[in-house]
């Protein structure tokens, strides 16, 4: 197989705005399956668009996979004035049931429209943790709610709108991080809640979610399943809870490696979570140095991880027929008469 053909099992960050000379080596020599886009690597419409271009040419592959983080609220590397704010997920779900779940698929639906525009095909959004009071506000108002299963009905239109708009959805931070008292890119959280609670609260909008095609792990501890290891790489806790309990078969993907919950190497950090039984690693930082030693460590991606991807990937359709000035003044219209405010 050529570079092209076989990626490695990682999908990783850019230093900038366009690809330089050492991203372009490195890639020809150790293609990850894709990359994740930031706000340092994003300007105007025209510069992502040919900067996505400039990466899938590097890479060999026309259908390589872009990646970002984009939720609403908060968490938005799309801004204004190139791109419009969105409401956080708790503005929608503070909404009444039948409006709350309309305007999460319509959000969705615009922001896929957004990334559909820019050549972006996968977007880590929606956050399906619960709100816990008293927990760390690292989730806060990204969670829908504190209701388990209004955070799974939630989760789910979220997710039907980006596969509408021709984007795959990732659910995020499995099984929960919603509880945690730490911020897991500062420190590793650690939650001692029993296993019938978790069952009860937090594993539930990801059991509901089980047939999405990306989830992504939470770098929490959870001593009622693995008192040693944060999920992202407990192998414990992948086989039992996450492709057993919860019934999750897709595309597992690690937070990033880089954030503080997790110890040793870069390729420390890849190796457990891939050997946990994490499909993809996922490194953000765009360091180059980093990634020239992190990469040519990664194995390819292969085998069930790579079945699983494609699986996820044939789910990544043409975007269907969509209105976008009046599904904006739809969910506008929605969010105001809940009295929520502006995005």
């Amino acid at each position: 197989m050529s570079s092209a053909e076989a990626p490695r099992a990682i999908v990783v960050g850019l230093a900038g705005k366009t690809l330089s000379a050492g991203e372009r080596a490195l890639f020809a020599k150790a293609p990850p399956l894709g990359v994740i886009l930031f706000a340092r690597n994003i300007e105007t419409p025209e510069q992502v668009r040919a900067l996505v271009a400039e990466v899938r040419a590097a890479l060999g592959r026309a259908d390589a996979p872009v990646w970002i983080d984009q939720e609403g609220g908060r968490v938005a590397r799309l801004r204004p004035p190139h791109w419009p704010a969105y409401y956080p997920a708790r503005t929608i779900g503070l909404l009444d049931g039948g409006a709350a779940q309309r305007a999460a698929w319509l959000q969705a639906r615009l922001i896929a429209d957004d990334l559909r525009d820019l050549g972006i095909d996968v977007d880590c959004h929606p956050c399906v943790d619960i709100s816990v009071q008293g927990a760390h506000d690292v989730i806060g108002d990204r969670a829908f709610s504190a209701d388990p299963g209004a955070v799974a009905d939630l989760g789910r239109a979220a997710c039907e709108g980006l596969l509408a708009g021709g984007v795959l959805p990732v659910i995020k931070h499995l099984p929960g991080h919603g509880r945690a008292l730490a911020d897991s890119h500062v420190a590793l959280p650690v939650v001692d809640a029993p296993l019938a609670l978790l069952e009860a609260t937090d594993f539930v909008p990801f059991a509901a979610l089980s047939d999405m095609p990306i989830a992504m792990t939470a770098h929490v501890v959870y001593t009622a399943i693995d008192a040693a290891c944060p999920l992202t790489q407990s192998p414990d806790g992948i086989a039992d809870l996450v492709r057993g309990r919860l019934g999750f078969d897709g595309v597992l993907v690690s937070d990033d490696l880089n954030m503080q919950a997790l110890t040793g190497t870069l390729a420390e950090r890849a190796a457990a979570a891939l050997d946990a039984g994490c499909d993809l690693a996922l490194h953000c930082s765009g360091r180059l140095d980093e990634m020239t030693d992190l990469l040519p460590a990664i194995p390819l991606l292969d085998g069930d991880a790579l079945a699983r991807w494609k699986i996820a990937a044939s789910r990544r359709g043409p975007a269907l027929p969509f209105d976008r000035a009046a599904a904006r003044a739809e969910l506008d219209t929605l969010v105001a008469a809940g009295g929520e405010g502006e995005a």
